[in-house]
Order: C-alpha cells, then sequence, then structure tokens
C-alpha cells in the first residue's frame, strides 16, 4: 500500500527550482535511500516531506491512514544538540509531544512508549545519564528511540550515521535494517552509496538526471553505474561491495549485507 506518493514534485527556494517533475512512490514497508551529489536538494525533498517547506509546484499525497504527525525523523546533529543538557529519558519523552498535542503531560502511555522504545534501542540502562555524556553511537540511538515515539509506520533519517566510526556505523544500519524488518518504513538520506546499495530496497537518485526504481534496477542504471564508478564502488556477484582505495593502495576494504558488530 502506498505510504506517500510524490507527484510533479518542483522543489527550491523564492521560485528558483533545484529539483523539477520529481516522481515516485513509498510503500508501505520500504527501505528507500536518497542519494545524489551535494547540493542535489535531497535535503530540500527531506523538509518537504516533513511539511516544513512548501513545495514550488506538485504535491506530495499520503496513504494507508498516515497523518502528518506520524512520521519520525532524525536530523542530522549539531554541536549544539550533541550537548544538549537532558536526561536520555526526557529526550526519548519528547518525541510523543507530536501525538499529545495539546495535552501539558505526558500520560501513562506515553511513558511506556517511551520505555519500550529505549529498549528497543538497548539504552534503557542509560535512561537517567545525560544525553551529552554519551558516545556518538548512544546519542543516536537515543535520538532513534525518541523519533520511534514519534511514529508506528514511517521513519525519515537524514544522514543517520554521519561522523561515526566504522564499527559503530555497521552497528547503526544493522539496527536500521531490524527497525525496517519490523515493518518501519524507512526514508533516508545517504552519501554512503555503499551501504544504500546493501540495505536499502528502492533508491532514488536526485541530480541532473533523476532515478527512481528497486536497488538491482539502479544497479544495473547508466545513472546508478556512473554514480558506483565516481564513487570507487565495485559490486560482485555475492552482492558484496569492494570500495577501491586510491591508486598505490594495496587496501580494499569490504562490506557484506548485514555485516557488522553487534547492536
Amino acid at each position: 500500500m502506498a505510504l506517500l506518493k510524490v507527484q510533479n514534485l518542483s522543489l527550491g527556494y523564492d521560485s528558483h527550482a533545484i529539483v523539477e517533475n520529481l516522481n515516485f512512490t513509498v510503500n508501505t514497508g520500504d527501505y528507500l535511500c536518497i542519494v545524489g551529489e551535494n547540493g542535489s536538494g535531497k535535503s530540500t525533498l527531506m523538509k518537504t516531506l516533513l511539511h516544513l517547506q512548501e513545495p514550488i509546484s506538485g504535491q506530495i499525497l499520503t496513504g494507508d491512514g498516515l497523518k502528518k504527525n506520524e512520521i519520525g525523523y532524525l536530523p542530522q546533529q549539531t554541536i549544539v544538540q550533541k550537548d544538549f543538557p537532558a536526561s536520555v529519558r526526557e529526550i526519548v519523552l519528547s518525541g510523543c509531544q507530536g501525538r499529545s498535542l495539546l495535552r501539558p503531560f505526558y500520560s501513562k502511555e506515553d511513558k511506556k512508549l517511551a520505555k519500550i522504545n529505549m529498549e528497543r534501542m538497548e539504552i534503557l540502562d542509560l535512561e537517567k545519564r545525560c544525553y551529552r555524556e554519551l558516545s556518538g553511537g548512544q546519542q543516536q540511538r537515543v535520538l532513534l528511540a525518541r523519533a520511534l515515539c514519534a511514529t508506528r509506520k514511517v521513519l525519515l533519517l537524514d544522514e543517520p550515521v554521519s561522523g561515526l566510526d566504522p564499527k559503530v556505523t555497521a552497528q547503526m544500519y544493522e539496527l536500521i535494517q531490524k527497525l525496517n524488518k519490523d515493518g518501519i518504513t524507512i526514508i533516508m538520506i545517504s552519501h554512503d552509496i555503499a551501504a544504500a546499495v546493501l540495505y536499502a530496497s528502492h533508491i532514488l537518485h536526485i541530480g541532473d538526471d533523476i532515478f527512481f526504481g528497486t536497488r538491482d534496477e539502479y544497479k544495473k542504471s547508466e545513472v546508478g553505474k556512473l554514480f558506483l564508478m565516481q564513487n570507487k564502488i565495485a559490486l560482485n556477484t555475492t552482492n558484496t561491495i569492494k570500495t577501491i582505495e586510491a591508486p598505490g593502495s594495496n587496501t580494499v576494504s569490504s562490506l557484506g549485507q548485514g555485516q557488522g558488530g553487534q547492536a
């Protein structure tokens, strides 16, 4: 069932379009990665999907009973956010505010949901800790738990592994993949094209050329093959990616589907 349907969407600022005639559909259970060069309009699209910015033209239709306040969002972290002086529990609970509407307090159901999502992210033991004292990976788990308090259907993630070390990055990808397998629809902006073609069910490529289709269709498309080549990504028959190092280096890093440390 279609959760989001984007029709003839043009995006930009002050009537200056940076993306035109964008069309794609996100069905319930999809894992969509949005890729493309810097400045191609990925973040503008995310803001538009969140109704934080109006499109120049076109429309976004919702289905499967999805409401505007039922979209979980994990933004890119800023220095200010990383240093936020609140407890883990307080931050996770704040994800319930969109559903609480005018209610000036958190209900028992809100508190129960926050606990469930902290357990889901394996951070319940951190609930009394100050957020700014946590590692980058722990902070991202807190923010994911917060986003899950806002939705049971769809998560919008903006560069969720930015700034994380390789081991924690692998754990985060596995965590997101598990959420998707549990029924959460994922829409993620990513500069990590290698991970995108491993984990995503669908790829939306934004740039001079626009592509939308399944992961396999993207890998076979001219747009996809060129972008993978530009990012020095090779694919073999076992669906494992290899990152090709600079000339003169003997190092080749690889990552397989589902590979990584314990999440």
